[in-house]
């Protein structure tokens, strides 16, 4: 139980973090801190809640990386499930939070509060072709830095750094065509509470897409490091 709560207080914070300093902070005027304080701040979520707890629950902060671990043999399928849930409710419970304050302004327009999107709901205006291999080949090469940083041959006490800035250049990469989600439950939070027609009609590429990386990337690292026995 404590593994599961420490996943739902760490996306809550990972969601509250970066979408948050997308909603609030991205645009303000004459400050706002732009692509690169949004990918900035995801990272900085990812690199505070490792170290924060990391060591109770591997700070996995999203479905895709769960899976991705478990395939690489790094995570027991027992715990997948489980692990799944409380990171969505996790997520919900940050976009609520951000909700809360950003209706506490008046006049402001949730519009749609940082959803991932292609097509016309692209930031650039990215096909769905285009947001799909974005989102396998980003969540394939995050996964890759997380089991290689996480493996037991890598150097200790650096894979939180190494992760958070793997986040922060997969977003600099990748806002302009999705928004960047490499993450369901970061995705599915911001979907709820969007005011549009479109973020929960396409929230399934958001799923299917960083799954599929997380798959290719735990069988890609499976076979090129395996740990070592005994």
């Amino acid at each position: 139980m404590k593994k599961l709560v420490a996943e739902f207080i760490g996306t809550l914070w990972l969601v509250l973090g970066g979408c948050g300093s997308a909603v609030l902070a991205a645009g303000y005027p004459e400050l706002g801190i732009g692509f690169m304080g949004v990918a900035l701040a995801f990272g900085l979520t990812v690199v505070t809640m490792a170290y924060a707890i990391g060591h109770i629950s591997g700070c996995h902060l999203n479905p895709a990386v769960s899976i991705g671990l478990c395939i690489g043999g790094r995570f027991d399928k027992k715990d997948l499930l489980p692990y799944i849930i409380a990171q969505v409710m996790g997520g919900i419970a940050g976009a609520a939070i951000l909700y809360a304050i950003v209706s506490g302004k008046e006049g402001f327009s949730i519009g749609s509060f940082a959803a991932n999107g292609y097509g016309e709901h692209s930031p650039d205006g990215y096909s769905m072709a285009s947001a799909l291999i974005t989102e396998i080949v980003m969540t394939f090469m995050f996964l890759i830095i997380i089991l290689g940083a996480t493996h037991s041959k890598a150097p200790k006490g650096m894979a939180g750094l190494a992760i958070g800035l793997g986040l922060t250049l997969i977003h600099l990469i990748s806002i302009p065509v999705t928004n960047t989600s490499v993450n369901p439950a970061r995705s599915t939070s911001q979907a709820l509470f969007a005011q549009t027609d479109w973020a929960i009609p396409q929230l399934w590429l958001f799923w299917i897409a960083p799954i599929i990386g997380a798959i290719l990337a735990g069988i890609t690292y499976k076979y090129l490091s395996p740990e070592e026995k005994g």
